[in-house]
């Protein structure tokens, strides 16, 4: 039976099928997304988006859709779906649809009358490539099928009007045509695996609205260009394949290219295997030799904290060590290039954010866990760097105390944590000082880069970070830990901030902690009463008058809820690695009815992927991006954790 896989009365009715979408990607950044329905719900959505490098370092929709039309005795069913103004969608081929699954590809059925038809959608795994494979499964009469493709060439986040500044012009190619709308993009080549009749016939689409955008305050109408339209017969059994991309291609080769592609995709038959190629999707290779974590879809680039947050979980804990090094050996001439205040020119973005490096030691800590031959080699020397920088104070907003030997960062103007959303230039949260998780890593990479300094007989500087710990620890407690039982989330002069966060569930779950395992337990009771939902941990106590359970409202509105009560799933991580950290086997059963809570979320929104944050009160709507690394690869590696115990 087939683990993703909606059925005809699921697929007609748009109240459902318009809010879950499908995703593929290759490893260059290119991408394609849309409703299952076929219809496309935001301006980020379309068959074809990739970089143009040319350009801009954004990502452009090129092929927005095509619409197929199957006609028999000269009647046509359109099989295709938009929504104009007024809430009117037209054509409504949504109605044909019999089934949908996307276990190994996207696959829609589709039934008019005597004519059934498959539509399998692939993306190239190493090119800027789309493509699709009709196989006419039945049909009792002489049929063909006609491909209209609508073009957009614009900025993803961006929407466009029709102008006469578009270049109209085609060329025939092999089995097709190749255009380009506007000077500075790449060419568009839509190809078959067999000889179309093409029609010249251009003419734009006006008032193409997006649902989502529209429900979300943002700007959602826009005008699509239409070439004209391709047309062949197809006999039963028959495949025809259309291939769009940046390349010209060999036709005579798009079946077998089409078959091997489907071999190499691993089935999303269980929820691991769909967490398992979500992971995939983040890849991002755009040049030899380089490899890097992209932080989610469809908006999302490389973002530094995002990447080493994500990088054990969506590489080692799905067997793919090789991968780590490859990540990890792009990203540390940079990280070293920023720490010797050199200037640095990379695809990673917030290289300075204040608590990078301390994800960067913890990253470097899950490798040495998988191989520590490995990484006494490779990477012992970087993380001793890495200390000696911060003791050393050499970091712009980021201050280690010798009279506590814990770090304060400024953030009162500026966002410096994960919580980073601001309103009118300003932090909505405006975290300053300790803070807690800050230091929960601190005391972490202190205590492991002693154990490394040990393991290579530099015993003096091992001596000197027990005594750096040492005070650390018992620092913590005293600056932290309150009479409630719980941690202040931070603290900035004489003011203790005493709002219930997830920040403190570091303190439990990494492998270093300064707390005793009675401190642990009263943590996680707090945590587990007051911000544990089945999608993820709050971001604040439903207790607080603060707390917006919903994003709703306006941007700033919504802006305020982003870490004022969403629910993050990426957080589960932590929170099972220090539950199972103190309860040991007894912790296993809770782990695992938070994984199947949150397996339930793999056929909502993206399917088969988890996104960025979700309401935290029923029915736990998800919003943000829709597939995120963070969200993966921490609940891959709650997964391996929850494995290995067992």
């Amino acid at each position: 039976m087939s683990y993703l896989k909606f059925n005809k009365d699921l697929m007609i009715n748009l109240e459902y099928s318009l809010y879950r979408n499908v995703l593929r990607t290759n490893r260059r950044g290119a991408y394609q997304n849309t409703s299952v329905s076929g219809c496309n719900t935001t301006k980020y959505q379309g068959l074809l988006v990739m970089p143009v490098p040319f350009l801009d370092n954004e990502n452009h929709l090129i092929l927005s859709s095509v619409d197929e039309t199957v006609i028999q005795h000269g009647a046509e069913f359109n099989l295709g779906i938009h929504r104009y103004a007024g809430d009117n969608y037209n054509p409504k081929g949504h109605k044909y649809i019999r089934e949908f699954n996307c276990d190994s590809v996207p696959k829609t059925i589709y039934r008019i009358g005597g004519v059934i038809l498959s539509k399998e959608i692939m993306f190239s795994s190493k090119e800027n490539r789309l493509m699709i494979r009709y196989t006419l499964l039945d049909a009792h009469s002489p049929t063909k099928i006609r491909f209209k493709p609508f073009l957009a060439f614009r900025k993803a986040s961006q929407l466009t009007r029709e102008n006469d500044q578009v270049d109209k012009s085609y060329r025939m190619v092999e089995n097709g045509i190749s255009t380009c709308m506007y000077f500075g993009y790449p060419e568009l080549f839509m190809q078959f695996n067999k000889e179309p009749e093409f029609v010249y016939h251009p003419d734009w689409y006006r008032d193409i609205e997006y649902l989502q955008d529209l429900q979300n305050g943002d700007t959602y109408q826009e005008d699509l260009y239409v070439p004209g339209y391709f047309e062949m017969s197809i006999k039963k059994g028959e495949e025809i394949i259309f291939s769009a991309g940046d390349i010209l291609v060999d036709t005579t080769t798009l079946s077998n290219e089409f078959n091997f592609e489907m071999q190499k995709r691993t089935p999303r038959s269980s929820f691991y295997n769909c967490l398992k190629n979500s992971s995939h999707q983040f890849y991002y290779i755009p040049n030899k030799d380089e490899y890097y974590l992209l932080a989610g879809y469809p908006w999302f680039k490389v973002r530094a904290r995002d990447q080493f947050i994500s990088l054990p979980g969506c590489t080692l804990s799905v067997g793919r060590p090789n991968d780590y090094e490859n990540i990890m050996d792009t990203a540390i001439p940079h990280l070293r290039d920023f720490m010797n205040d050199k200037p640095y020119k990379s695809y990673i973005k917030q290289l300075d954010d204040p608590d990078l490096l301390l994800w960067v030691v913890w990253a470097l800590q899950q490798f040495y866990f998988e191989n520590k031959n490995q990484f006494i080699k490779k990477y012992s020397e970087f993380l001793f760097e890495i200390i000696e920088y911060i003791l050393s104070n050499r970091h712009p907003n980021l201050v280690f105390h010798e009279s506590d030997s814990l770090l304060t960062t400024y953030g009162r103007e500026v966002a410096v944590s994960w919580m980073n959303a601001m309103i009118d230039g300003r932090p909505a949260i405006p975290r300053s000082g300790y803070l807690v998780e800050f230091n929960s890593l601190w005391y972490n990479a202190l205590k492991f880069t002693e154990e490394i300094a040990n393991e290579t007989g530099n015993h003096e500087k091992a001596a000197l970070l027990a005594e750096k710990s040492s005070l650390a620890g018992k620092s913590f407690i005293k600056t932290f830990m309150n009479d409630a039982g719980y941690l202040y989330d931070y603290v900035d002069g004489y003011y203790k901030d005493p709002n219930v966060r997830p920040n403190m569930i570091f303190a439990v779950s990494l492998p270093y902690s300064p707390l005793e395992k009675r401190q642990k337990k009263s943590v996680l009771d707090f945590v587990t009463k007051e911000l544990l939902t089945s999608c993820g941990l709050r971001t604040l106590t439903p207790k607080s008058d603060k707390f917006r359970p919903h994003y709703s409202g306006s941007e700033n509105e919504k802006k305020f809820a982003y870490f004022n009560g969403m629910a993050f799933p990426w957080l589960l991580g932590h929170y099972i690695e220090g539950y199972i950290n103190v309860f040991q086997m007894g912790g296993l059963s809770l782990a695992d009815r938070i994984m199947v809570g949150i397996e339930n979320e793999i056929q909502n929104d993206c399917i088969g992927s988890i996104s960025e944050f979700y309401d935290s009160n029923p029915p736990f709507i998800a919003h943000g991006g829709y597939s995120f690394a963070m969200s993966i690869g921490e609940l891959l590696r709650a997964q391996k954790i929850i494995n290995s115990y067992k």
